[in-house]
């Protein structure tokens, strides 16, 4: 039974994600500041941790730096805030995903189970699981599923989960047409909440995350009314 930790200041957001949690069988923390979920989390590591980004004294980027010195559980973040540089920063640090508020309970829950089901196969040591973590190369762009980890040449790009998961399915079959329903499968498993424009969005984050390390980036195309495809070499 995973255990799940919600921070956030708004006692009405703590209630409501916390039964829809529980509902679905999870245990739940709930902490209404930064400074006590660190103690907390420290003392009782969750599966997955749900973090308001503006919290009072200590806000959720705070809390991330001082718990990713020490531990690499998967983060979420809740963010009211428009600004796309708190988001890089946010993963920059390590988060593994951003929901904006305000936000639909069921898209929390099944962003939820996805990043669990995602993070799980790095403990596991079944064998059945190996094909699936097998590093891929793709000229300059090298992705270890296993250690969750991307770079390109040579050089390490931060991604959240589900970008990790849409760039993978894009990059196992260059010159391939993936439609968004196709990257929808591939990033969220079952999940059915989540529209065209949250693959766009995501696609859109990672072109910027390439061309960060290397400005002449233009292996994701864009085939208009039909999908994305990862260049062929």
């Amino acid at each position: 039974m995973p255990t799940i930790a919600l921070v956030d200041d708004d006692r009405n957001i703590l209630t409501s994600v916390s039964l829809s949690l529980e509902a679905e069988g999870y245990r739940v923390q709930t902490y209404t500041d930064g400074a006590a979920a660190l103690d907390g989390l420290k003392a009782n590591q969750p599966d997955l941790a749900i973090f308001d980004i503006k919290m009072p004294r200590m806000d959720g980027m705070e809390l991330l730096r001082r718990l990713r010195q020490k531990s690499d559980m998967p983060v979420i973040f809740l963010t009211s805030k428009d600004e796309e540089i708190d988001e890089l920063f946010g993963l920059k640090m390590g988060a593994d995903d951003f929901i904006r508020k305000p936000f639909s309970q069921r898209l929390l829950v099944e962003r939820v189970k996805a990043i669990l089901r995602r993070s799980a196969p790095k403990e596991a040591a079944g064998q059945a699981k190996e094909p699936e973590a097998k590093a891929l190369e793709r000229g300059a762009l090298k992705m270890d599923p296993e250690r969750h980890a991307c770079t390109w040449k040579d050089l390490p790009v931060t991604l959240t989960v589900t970008e990790f998961l849409i760039l993978q399915a894009l990059a196992t079959r260059p010159g391939v047409v993936k439609s968004r329903n196709a990257l929808m499968d591939a990033a969220y498993d079952d999940q059915v909440y989540v529209d065209d424009r949250t693959i766009d969005s995501h696609i859109k984050r990672l072109r910027k995350k390439f061309k960060a390390v290397d400005d002449d980036f233009e292996m994701i195309e864009t085939l208009y009314g039909v999908g994305y495809r990862f260049r062929e070499a």
